[in-house]
């Protein structure tokens, strides 16, 4: 059958779409995204404001128009944490409900984990074992552990890539204190998780999924041969803490031209980096592998495991 999943999320509205059956690996047919970086429209009170709105329907209506010319059979449409947190959160959900027909799916910051780590543990497979994996959204940190397809332990931290940016990087490039004002909250923020994950032991395997991992990994990481055709991307701790300054040293609209640096996330790369590193040096890991499956995955082979 034709899936299709729609993600929106913190920082891009993003359509998927699969061509996928029970017990078979999805195959990716056709992509659609747009851009948003939803934080920017955040007013004082947590609402999302009307140009923000205007945005998100703009984005959701194209995707659905996008989904119908590829010839979905069923759509997957859910939200992250920008519309969940949003004050304002419902009433956006059922505008774009009535204006476009997409209803979505709101999840939870465990919800995102436990699905992301779903997809995790299906691409790695059983052999991985005990299983710690990082994946840093636009608004949310989700760590998850555990040894089978549902983790012992997930949490969501307000750690996300985009949210830091805004919070912390006010200025392009972002000055060197400013960095550390964010690697300073990040590390505090991350002390009462990593003491819920130690009762767990250590992990067999480290895993980080998301964009943002992807991209710091094409920049500051490594490959090496998979099976069959498949390249096995790694990031060290030591390649992260080496880019990062000279990341934040750069403009946003120059960091493109760098390898693994897209557009779409140009602006928040620099606070992903940050939290990414403190959330590793905070667990004790020196090196992760990086997923090519994160949630968008998951959502889809859990609605397959449902036609089962």
């Amino acid at each position: 059958m034709r899936l299709g999943v729609l993600d929106v999320g913190s920082n891009t509205v993003h359509l998927l779409v699969v061509d996928a059956h029970p017990g078979a690996r999805p195959v990716p047919a056709a992509s659609q995204k747009s851009v948003l970086r939803l934080m920017r429209y955040l007013e004082p009170d947590g609402s999302i404001s009307e140009t923000g709105i205007a945005a998100i329907l703009a984005a959701v209506g194209d995707a659905r128009r996008a989904a119908d010319e590829a010839g979905i059979e069923e759509l997957l449409p859910f939200a992250t944490s920008a519309l969940r947190e949003a004050t304002n959160g419902e009433a956006v959900l059922a505008l774009v409900e009535r204006q476009t027909g997409v209803r979505l799916e709101v999840l939870s910051g465990e919800d995102e984990a436990r699905l992301t780590f779903l997809a995790v543990r299906r691409w790695y497979g059983w052999s991985a074992g005990q299983v710690l994996l990082f994946d840093i959204g636009g608004g949310s940190l989700e760590i998850a552990r555990g040894v089978d397809e549902v983790p012992d332990l997930a949490r969501s931290l307000p750690l996300g890539a985009g949210r830091s940016t805004v919070a912390f990087l006010p200025n392009d490039p972002p000055t060197e204190d400013e960095v550390a004002r964010l690697r300073s909250h990040a590390a505090t923020v991350l002390r009462d998780a990593v003491q819920e994950f130690r009762a767990l032991g250590s992990a067999d395997h480290v895993v980080g999924s998301s964009k943002t991992i992807r991209s710091l990994a094409r920049l500051a990481g490594s490959s090496v041969s998979g099976f069959g055709p498949e390249q096995r991307s790694t990031l060290t701790l030591t390649g992260l803490d080496d880019w990062t300054p000279r990341l934040a040293r750069i403009p946003a609209d120059a960091r493109p031209a760098l390898p693994g640096i897209t557009a779409d996330r140009t602006f928040q790369i620099v606070a992903g980096a940050v939290v990414l590193a403190e959330a590793m040096r905070a667990f004790g890991v020196q090196q992760l592998e990086v997923s090519p499956w994160a949630l968008r995955e998951g959502l889809i082979l859990r609605r397959l495991d449902r036609l089962m």
